[in-house]
């Protein structure tokens, strides 16, 4: 039905049909790619260097108090923006004007942080980088379901795995030379973000919502649109508990990777590690997340791929937790790759079929993204007392391998999706 005629749906709400063009696509890649740059560059070097540098001793707590209230932040932004991009009318699209201010405020956000000599102001400018940044992610992520039809989400949930594996490469690779200089690492990272939303933005092809076509809605009505309830809509809350458990797994092998390569592995240059360990791991997703998309796309059946990919994951955190030496953390690094690559491109496609309502795809991606974002607030926590009180790393990855599998048990709970 078209937009304009009497009691139709609007076209921003239709479920698409026609398939998404390359040049859509690689826009898509390259949005992710900045976005992604800007959250692991610092996660996974940045930050811990910036912890180690303003107290030593205290580097631990420090890291996870950073990163922990970051993630809280994300906890909140990320339905709130996706809520409020569904209801946008703007002339460029629902989604882009959130893309474009989300990058931008991400960007100067990082160069607030290049400035912090306090734990306060890391803290700070680290929960302003994750309030824009889920911004723009928000949107990004509900252009998806807005443009791709269902047919095609494998394999754009694979090249949009790529765009996340490569951000975090890029990363790994700015940490490390950025090791010796914090202030050039941020820069760097902030002009990433910044750059790469340009593609996107400049390519408009979002469809306007217009005026008019969403029921006002007033603040009590918002607040409650954020409650789904799993009861009443069972795929969507197994989906969302299947994700936590599986990104709460992979957070735990990540959260203190360049420690656990210095304090427990003894390896001589711990961020050069981080960056060869990220380089492995990101030719793997790569591989596994674009096969293993397309693959699904096929046959149409996402669930065996989402619990072959989750019992990898747990594999690896195995192999973590009985490692002695560096060797061994790369064969680690091999399988957690595939695993998650896999888990990346296929558990995308199939939350975009449990999605409980088309007029609010960005807000119910949002609440999927807690899902994301939570396992950042627990791991760090569930991290400092596995390292501290109860055994050390080979404790904290087999907690990881357990949670991994039992996620993995729990799929099969989906009903609506093959």
């Amino acid at each position: 039905m078209s937009a304009g005629a009497p009691g139709s749906v609007p076209a921003a709400l239709q479920v698409p049909t026609r398939r998404v063009g390359a040049g859509w696509i690689t826009a898509l890649v390259i949005v992710h790619i900045g976005i992604n740059v800007g959250f692991f560059a610092p996660i996974q070097v940045l930050l811990g260097l910036h912890a180690q540098q303003l107290d030593a001793s205290q580097k631990n707590a420090i890291l996870s108090l950073v990163t922990g209230v970051g993630a809280a932040v994300s906890l909140v932004a990320n339905p709130l923006f996706g809520a409020l991009s569904d209801r946008s009318t703007s002339k460029f699209g629902r989604r882009i004007p959130w893309v474009f201010f989300g990058t931008l405020a991400g960007a100067l956000s990082l160069l607030l942080m290049s400035t912090a000599q306090t734990v306060s102001l890391l803290v700070l400018g680290w929960a302003l980088m994750q309030a824009a940044g889920n911004a723009a992610l928000a949107a990004i992520f509900a252009a998806i379901p807005d443009k791709v039809p269902v047919e095609q989400r494998g394999m754009v949930g694979g090249l949009v795995a790529l765009g996340q594996t490569c951000g975090s490469l890029i990363g790994a690779v700015i940490g490390m030379y950025a090791a010796q200089d914090l202030v050039f690492g941020y820069a760097i990272v902030a002009v990433a973000v910044a750059l790469c939303s340009i593609p996107y933005v400049m390519m408009r092809q979002d469809v306007p919502l217009p005026k008019g076509a969403l029921p006002a809605l007033k603040a009590g009505e918002f607040l409650k649109s954020f409650w789904i309830n799993p009861v009443k809509h069972k795929d969507f809350g197994w989906a969302w508990l299947t994700r936590f458990m599986l990104y709460l797994g992979c957070q735990l092998c990540l959260v203190y990777l360049l420690f656990f390569l210095q304090d427990q592995l003894g390896h001589p240059d711990p961020a050069q590690g981080v960056l060869v360990l990220t380089a492995i791991y990101a030719f793997c997703v790569i591989f596994s997340s674009v096969i293993s998309g397309k693959i699904s796309d096929r046959d149409g059946k996402r669930k065996k791929f989402v619990i072959i990919s989750s019992v990898i994951v747990a594999l690896a955190a195995g192999v973590l937790a009985f490692a002695s030496n560096f060797t061994t953390a790369v064969i680690a690094a091999v399988l957690l790759g595939i695993g998650f690559g896999a888990y990346l491109a296929v558990d995308f496609a199939l939350l975009t079929q449990v999605l409980p309502h088309a007029d609010s795809r960005g807000k119910d991606l949002g609440m999927i993204n807690i899902a994301n974002s939570l396992p950042q607030v627990v791991a760090p926590l569930v991290a400092w007392l596995s390292v501290t009180w109860f055994g050390g790393y080979p404790t904290l990855f087999l907690i990881s391998a357990v949670i991994s599998l039992v996620g993995a048990a729990l799929v099969r709970q989906i009903k609506s999706v093959p």
